[in-house]
């Protein structure tokens, strides 16, 4: 019996030597890491999705890490001068200030954020910098723009001719009122006058050859809005969320209603309760629609999910919402959401 006890001392300390040598990689998986036959995927919200999965697929094609994909993929509508609800060409507050939000977020529950972010292009990049050099999750307005300065990020002016003469045109007016669908219907236009006014966000989802999920998301928020105001994108729970042993939400609108439902964080606990994605989203968005049954007919409100397995659904208040979804077979793929109305 002793010689049986320092056999199993023995293997146990042997044992223990391993997993302190290889790190969290000898413990047992709970992010969706091992490789179980899921294919690569990446989806996205609306038409400007179509480019930006592409650059995800550049990452993901190679055998990359679902988080390099995701925030190489929305830096895509960030850096597009014709995008004027994301990034650098974003529409300005009624203030005249261009104030960018976004958040990512990766399958064990890492996450990082910024808010009211002025005068940095990429605030993707920063969002990441967050998750992995601060020990917060979310910074805001000027000590964000310190913190990117910090990092190295270059200040520059992200108003451009083109959304200073639709702000101006707009202030003609100063009318605001949020318009389902803006992403679609003004993409690529300038000099816009006012009314077009809901200008949003884009969520994308991944998941990698190891079946290991990641997210992000990111915006210039709505045009004309108050300054300081924050959406539902860089709110970990609201426009994203990411759990690698169920899945993984992103959404779209008008952000007060996703707030106020937690609902990326809904979808992705009823796709644990056991609802595909498209039925999570579905249930998601009529929770949105029964609380609020007469606002709801004039605002938007999309979700987007994918699952462990790779399966993606979506499901939107208003017609109109679009997403787009990429992997091995087909790169550009644009599909239509249902919705309520």
């Amino acid at each position: 019996m002793a010689d049986r006890r320092e056999f199993l001392k023995t293997s146990l300390l042997g044992a223990s030597a391993v997993v302190l040598a290889g790190g969290a990689r000898a413990l047992p998986d709970t992010t969706g890491a091992k490789k179980s036959g899921v294919v690569p995927r990446v989806v996205s919200t609306w038409d400007f999705g179509v480019a930006a999965n592409q650059a995800a697929w550049g990452v993901l094609s190679k055998g990359g890490r679902a988080l390099d994909a995701v925030e190489a993929g929305v830096m895509i509508p960030e850096a597009d001068l014709k995008n004027h609800s994301v990034g650098r060409a974003g529409y300005p507050d009624r203030d005249g200030h261009v104030s960018l939000d976004a958040s990512i977020m990766d399958a064990d529950g890492s996450c990082g954020a910024v808010a009211a972010l002025e005068h940095i292009a990429h605030p993707i990049q920063v969002a990441r910098r967050v998750m992995e050099r601060t020990p917060h999750v979310l910074l805001v307005g000027d000590g964000a723009l310190q913190f990117a300065l910090e990092q190295g990020f270059k200040k520059e002016e992200l108003l451009t001719p083109e959304s200073e003469a639709a702000w101006k045109e707009w202030l003609k007016t100063a009318h605001y009122q949020p318009t389902a669908n803006s992403e679609v219907k003004d993409y690529g236009k300038t000099g816009m006058p006012g009314g077009k006014d809901n200008h949003d966000t884009i969520g994308m989802l991944a998941i990698d050859a190891n079946g290991r999920l990641a997210g992000a998301c990111t915006t210039s928020g709505m045009a004309w809005k108050l300054r300081g105001r924050v959406g539902d994108s860089p709110i970990i729970g609201a426009g994203l969320y990411v759990d690698g042993d169920v899945g993984a939400a992103t959404s779209t609108g008008v952000g007060e209603e996703v707030i106020r439902n937690v609902g990326s964080f809904l979808v992705v606990e009823l796709m644990r309760q056991g609802r595909s994605p498209q039925e999570a989203c579905h249930e998601a968005v009529m929770r949105i629609v029964k609380r609020r049954p007469a606002a709801s007919k004039d605002l938007q409100v999309g979700f987007l999910a994918m699952n462990r397995a790779g399966e993606v659904g979506a499901f939107a208040i208003q017609p109109g919402f679009s997403y787009a979804v990429c992997d091995a077979k087909k790169q550009d793929g644009l599909l239509p959401s249902k919705s309520v109305y």
